[in-house]
């Protein structure tokens, strides 16, 4: 679907005001998207697990404006409060969207949004914030009576395309329980534009995986995403490294297929340790794994060793670690978690989550 058949045509409806509400899941990526070109495009393909606990709710309420406006108008609330430093990438945003969504300047927003996970702590909150907002400002242009919005197919693939303006993982957020994102030559329907639903046969295992995140340090980072992408420009490994992408997903396809969780565990911890030997070898270059990470994989590897547990570790850009195993392995995991990484945790917090469906919508416009 090309970039033009987003665009917005045909506003029959007049709607004065009303309120919407989403709530949309984070997402661990299995490949690692790391690197884009202008406007969001990601330099390799990836694919991800949706969550299903770890999600973002956002109420947008919205009342139309008197008369023409040449600005967009809107207020943030974070948790119950105005959150005046979260403004800034509304606005870009808002910009970024705002060709596919002429109306956006003909109302005044308010923006209520909530995670239940704690934000900036490695946990994708770009992913279901923007994911989530996404879908609320595609509601609105549903019920405005916009062409194709009716379709159900499209209003989500708008809503992925939109999403991915205002963070590039957000466009895997929608849907589940695995979803790519990025045009490569064996996976049909794949684009830069948008993500999709994975196309081909995925075994029951993979359908109720567990992910334990382990919040090895819940502070800001210290280099945002954003700025790491960008330093993929130019790096010594880079064109190595999208090559490594489009492989691995190659051979996850069979490894989806089969259920082979020993194929499944290799692909997933290399794709972790490459990201982070990316951002180790950038110019400038940075470390945003911590000590306790480190002694976290070294348990992993020794645990299933010892007892043969299908259990391995990936990473994003941060600290913290996903924990991921089949629903069959649960009550033992999580034992060895209590008994052995929760020490290595800030303050011993860690959330239990599963694979999900995908974004689910709370209250209808009213």
């Amino acid at each position: 679907m090309p970039e033009k058949d987003f665009i917005s045509k045909q506003i029959s409806n007049n709607i004065e005001k009303g309120e919407v509400t989403w709530q949309s899941p984070s997402n661990i990526a299995l490949v690692k998207y790391w690197g884009k070109k202008e406007n969001q495009i990601p330099a390799n393909p990836s694919v991800s697990f949706t969550l299903n606990n770890c999600k973002t709710t956002t109420k947008l309420e919205f009342q139309k404006k008197s008369g023409k406006s040449e600005s967009f108008d809107f207020e943030l609330y974070f948790e119950g409060k105005k959150k005046e430093d979260f403004k800034p990438k509304i606005q870009q945003f808002f910009e970024r969207i705002e060709t596919y969504c002429p109306f956006l300047k003909e109302y005044s927003f308010k923006i209520y949004t909530e995670n239940s996970f704690p934000h900036s702590s490695g946990i994708a909150s770009s992913a279901s914030g923007m994911s989530a907002l996404a879908l609320c400002v595609m509601s609105l242009e549903k019920e405005l009576e916009a062409i194709q919005t009716n379709n159900e197919e499209y209003f989500y693939k708008k809503a992925s395309f939109l999403a991915r303006l205002g963070s590039g993982s957000a466009c895997r957020s929608l849907e589940g329980e695995l979803i790519e994102w990025g045009e490569h030559k064996d996976i049909p329907g794949s684009s830069d534009l948008f993500g999709i639903k994975y196309p081909f046969e995925v075994n029951e295992v993979f359908k109720s995986f567990q992910d334990t995140i382990l919040l090895v340090d819940k502070g800001q980072k210290q280099v945002s995403s954003s700025v790491g992408h960008n330093l993929m420009h130019g790096h010594p490994f880079a064109e190595n490294r999208f090559a490594q992408a489009h492989s691995n997903l190659d051979k996850l396809k069979e490894v989806f297929a089969s259920g082979n969780l020993e194929k499944f565990i290799s692909i997933v911890e290399s794709e972790a340790l490459t990201l982070h030997a990316m951002m180790m070898s950038s110019n400038p270059y940075f470390i945003l794994m911590k000590p306790n990470t480190l002694q976290i994989i070294n348990k992993i590897w020794e645990f299933r060793e010892a007892t043969e547990t299908p259990i391995c570790f990936t990473l994003d850009a941060g600290a913290n670690v996903h924990v991921l195993y089949p629903e069959a392995n649960k009550t033992k995991v999580l034992e060895f978690i209590k008994n052995e990484l929760v020490a290595y945790c800030e303050k011993g917090q860690y959330i239990c989550d599963v694979v999900g469906k995908g974004a689910e919508k709370v209250v209808s416009i009213q």
